[in-house]
C-alpha cells in the first residue's frame, strides 16, 4: 500500500470526526449544525444582487471610503469629506473592507451582511448550547435565522446585522465570563458591546443592564469581586466605545466633514440627540418627523406595550414572541429554587432581561423608529423558544412543562393565523394549515399522546410536526423577503402590505396609521404641502397644481426639475446617461462635481459617476450644513461644478428643516440658468466666478 493511500486512510478519523463534532455529541448534531448553516447562507446570499445599491446612502458612503481613507475612518458620505452619514462608522468599515478588496459593486457591499447572519446564528447555537444541549441551540439558531426581519436585514447594507452580530457575540462571552467568573471574558463582552456602539450608538447599550443584573446575580464569585469586574468591564466599555469618539471630537473641525445628523456639527450632539435620546423623546433636531417638526411625539406611531404585535411590526419580529414570553415566565418559576449560580437560570435572565428591556425600549420610544430595528429582538426570541421547547420536551412526562409547551405551541399557531390574515390574499391556505398543525399539535402535546411518546419514529414525527406549526409562518415571510428586491432607507420584510405600509423603502410606508402622521411631508414652515395626490401606480406623484412630487422606486430623475422616479423621499433613482455623462465630464477639476439637497438624493448620482457629491444638509437635507457664506465660498473658488435641483432627502418639504438648505436652493434659483439633462433640472455653478462676482457678499 503507497504511502498516499495510507495517509488517506489515516485522515478519515479526523474527517469524522469533523463532520460528527465531539465524542460526546450526538452522532446528528454537526451534520445538523452544517445543514443549518448552510441553508442559513442560502436564504442570505442567493440572489443578493436583486436589491441593486439596497441602502444606496450606506453604498454611497461605502464607495466614498474605498476613494479616501478620511472618508473611511469618519464615515464620510463623500470623498471629498464634506459630510458624513448620521450612523458611527463601524459597519461601514467592514463593507469598506470587502469593497476595496472585490471592488464596489453590489455583492461586495451586501455579502458581508448576509455572512454575519450566518456567523449570528451560528454563534446563537454554540451559546444556547453550551447550557442546554445541541437540540436547544439549533431550535433557537433556525427561529433567528427565520425571524422576518433578521432575513431582511441580514440581505441589507444597514447597521443593524453588524450590531446584531456583536450583540449574540457579547452574549456568548457573558455566558463564558459568568461560568468561570472570568474577568477576561467580561472584558470581551465590554469590548463587543463598544463595537456595537461604533455602530449604531445608544441602541447597542440596551443590553447593559440586563448583562451587568445577570453577570452581578449569577458569577461564582464574592459579590466584592463581582463588583470590580464590572467596573473594570464598564472602563473597557468606555474606550471600546470612546476612542474613536475622543478622535472625532479632538479634531480640528475645520480639517473633518461635518458630523451628519448633529445641528452643531458635533458627535456628542449626534450621540444624545438624534442617535440618542431623541429617539426615546421624540424631540429630534433634524429628524424626518421629529419633535421640532409637525409631527412631534409619537409620530412615529402609537406607543405601547402592544406596538410589537401592532400593524407596523408585528408581521417582522413577533411570530414566537408570545411564546418566548410564556417560556421565560415559565422557566424562571421553574427554577425559582435554583441556587444563585444556576446557569440555566442565568442564561433564561440573561435573554429574558434583553428582550424585556429592548423590547420596552421599542414599544415606547416616540422618536424616529423603524420596524426593521426589531431585529435586534430576534436572538433573544431565538433563545428563550429554544430553551423553553427543549425543556418542555424533554420533561413532557411532567403535568406543568408539557402544558406550557402545548400552550406556547397553540399561542404560536393563533398568532401566525392572525398575522397572515393581515395578508389574506397572500397564500390564503398557509394560515389554515398552521393553525390546524399547530393546535392539533398541542392538543396531542398535552394529552397522553405528548408524554407517552417513547418510539424514536412517533418522537421524531411529532417534533417535526411541531416545528413545522411553530415555523412554517416566518419561514414563508422570511423566504418571500429573500425573493423580493429591497431598496430605500425603510425597508419591510413579507410580502407586499404585510404591515400595512405602501410607498417607501421598497413598497411601505410608515408613521403613526400607516401613513406620515399628520398629513406627510411638511413645508418649510411645518405644515403639509398641497397638490399630493397618489399616482396609479403607488408612491407619490403630484396632483394638478401640487409641487413636485416623489415617484416610484426604479424610475429616473424625472422632468419638470427635480428627483422623480425613484422616490425622493427614502429611495434613490437611477441618474440618466446623460446626466451621468454631464458630471464626469472635466470632474477632476472640481472637489464635488455636483451639489444637491439631502445626500438621499445624490446617492445614486455620485454611484453612477463615481464622483463626490455636496449632499446639502446631509442625509434629511435638514442639517444646517453649509452655511450659505460657505457654499458661496466654495463657489466662487470652483469647487462645485453643477447643482441638481429637487433633492429633498427625508426632509419636511423644500430643503427639509434646514434654512441654510432652503436659502441655498434660492440663491441658486435667482442667480443662474436651469438647464434639463436627462430629465434632471441643472444649474451650472461656474458661470459665477465670471457673470456673478458682484453676488457673492
Amino acid at each position: 500500500m503507497s504511502s498516499t493511500t495510507f495517509e488517506s486512510f489515516s485522515s478519515l478519523p479526523r474527517l469524522r470526526a469533523l463532520v460528527r463534532g465531539r465524542t460526546e455529541s450526538p452522532a446528528w448534531e454537526r451534520p445538523a449544525l452544517v445543514a443549518l448553516l448552510a441553508a442559513t447562507a442560502l436564504l442570505y446570499i442567493v440572489g443578493l444582487s436583486a436589491s441593486g445599491w439596497a441602502n444606496s446612502f450606506y453604498s454611497a458612503a461605502v464607495q466614498a471610503g474605498t476613494k479616501s481613507w478620511k472618508a473611511f475612518f469618519f464615515g464620510s458620505f463623500d470623498s471629498s469629506n464634506f459630510i458624513t452619514v448620521d450612523k458611527p462608522p463601524a459597519s461601514l468599515w467592514v463593507m469598506g473592507i470587502s469593497a476595496r478588496l472585490f471592488g464596489v459593486n453590489s455583492w461586495s457591499i451586501l455579502v458581508p451582511q448576509a455572512l454575519e447572519g450566518v456567523a449570528a446564528v451560528g454563534l446563537l447555537y454554540a451559546t444556547v448550547r453550551r447550557r442546554f444541549g445541541a437540540g436547544a441551540g439549533l431550535f433557537a439558531g433556525a427561529a433567528l435565522a427565520l425571524t422576518p426581519v433578521a432575513a431582511l436585514m441580514f440581505r441589507f447594507n444597514d447597521p443593524d446585522a453588524l450590531l446584531t452580530l456583536l450583540l449574540v457575540a457579547a452574549a456568548y462571552a457573558l455566558t463564558r465570563a459568568i461560568e468561570g467568573a472570568s474577568t477576561r471574558w467580561l472584558v470581551l463582552v465590554s469590548v463587543l458591546v463598544g463595537l456595537g456602539f461604533l455602530t449604531k450608538m445608544l441602541q447597542a447599550l440596551t443590553v447593559v443592564p440586563a448583562f451587568t443584573l445577570v453577570y452581578l446575580l449569577a458569577a461564582p464569585t464574592p459579590l466584592r469581586r463581582r463588583i470590580i469586574q464590572l467596573l473594570v468591564a464598564g472602563v473597557a466599555l468606555v474606550a471600546a466605545a470612546g476612542w474613536w469618539v475622543a478622535t472625532v471630537t479632538l479634531w480640528p473641525a475645520s480639517s473633518r466633514p461635518y458630523i451628519g445628523g448633529s445641528q452643531d456639527n458635533s458627535l456628542l450632539n449626534l450621540i444624545f440627540g438624534y442617535n440618542g435620546f431623541g429617539r426615546i423623546t421624540g424631540n429630534e433636531s433634524g429628524s424626518v418627523v421629529g419633535g421640532g417638526g409637525p409631527g412631534g411625539p409619537g409620530s412615529w406611531g402609537p406607543t405601547g406595550v402592544t406596538r410589537l404585535f401592532g400593524s407596523e411590526m408585528g408581521t417582522q419580529i413577533s411570530w414566537l414572541l408570545p411564546a418566548a414570553l410564556l417560556f421565560f415566565v415559565a422557566l424562571l418559576v421553574a427554577w425559582r429554587r435554583a441556587p444563585r449560580t444556576d446557569g440555566r437560570r442565568a442564561a433564561v435572565l440573561l435573554w429574558g432581561s434583553w428582550l424585556i428591556v429592548t423590547g420596552l425600549v421599542f414599544s415606547y420610544a416616540q422618536g424616529i423608529i423603524h420596524p426593521y430595528y426589531t431585529v435586534a429582538l430576534a436572538p433573544a426570541i431565538g433563545a428563550l423558544v429554544g430553551i423553553g421547547a427543549t425543556w418542555a420536551w424533554r420533561r413532557r412526562t411532567a403535568l406543568v412543562p408539557r402544558l406550557t409547551g402545548a400552550a406556547a405551541l397553540a399561542a404560536t399557531a393563533v398568532w401566525s393565523y392572525v398575522l397572515l390574515d393581515r395578508t389574506p390574499t397572500w397564500h390564503p391556505w398557509l394560515r389554515f394549515a398552521v393553525l390546524a398543525l399547530g393546535l392539533s399539535g398541542a392538543a396531542a402535546l398535552a394529552s397522553p399522546l405528548g408524554r407517552l411518546a417513547r418510539s424514536r419514529l412517533s418522537r421524531v414525527a411529532f417534533t417535526g410536526a411541531v416545528l413545522v406549526a411553530a415555523v412554517a409562518a416566518p419561514a414563508a415571510y422570511s423566504l418571500q423577503t429573500a425573493i423580493t428586491a429591497h431598496s430605500g432607507a425603510i425597508p419591510s420584510a413579507g410580502p407586499a402590505g404585510a404591515s400595512g405600509r405602501g410607498g417607501f423603502g421598497g413598497g411601505r410606508r410608515f408613521g403613526a396609521g400607516g401613513n406620515f402622521a399628520r398629513g406627510g411631508f411638511g413645508g418649510a414652515g411645518g405644515g403639509p404641502p398641497t397638490g399630493f395626490a397618489p399616482p396609479a401606480g403607488g408612491g407619490f406623484a403630484p396632483s394638478a397644481g401640487g409641487a413636485q412630487g416623489f415617484g416610484r422606486p426604479g424610475g429616473r430623475f424625472g422632468p419638470g426639475g427635480g428627483f422623480g422616479g425613484a422616490g425622493g423621499l427614502l429611495n434613490s433613482s437611477t441618474p440618466s446617461v446623460a446626466l451621468v455623462r454631464l458630471l464626469k465630464a472635466n470632474a477632476s477639476r472640481y472637489t464635488w462635481v455636483a451639489a444637491t439637497v439631502g445626500a438621499n438624493s445624490g446617492a445614486d448620482v455620485q454611484l453612477a459617476t463615481g464622483e463626490p457629491i455636496m449632499a446639502i444638509g446631509g442625509f434629511n437635507g435638514t442639517d444646517p450644513a453649509p452655511t450659505l457664506a460657505r457654499f458661496k465660498s466654495d463657489v466662487a473658488a470652483g469647487k462645485i461644478h453643477y447643482f441638481l435641483a429637487g433633492g429633498r432627502g427625508g426632509g419636511l418639504g423644500r430643503g427639509g428643516n434646514s434654512s441654510s438648505s432652503g436659502t441655498i436652493t434660492s440663491w441658486v434659483e435667482s442667480n443662474f440658468t436651469a438647464a434639463t439633462v436627462g430629465g434632471s433640472t441643472v444649474y451650472d455653478l461656474t458661470p459665477i466666478r465670471v457673470t456673478h462676482t458682484n453676488r457673492l457678499g
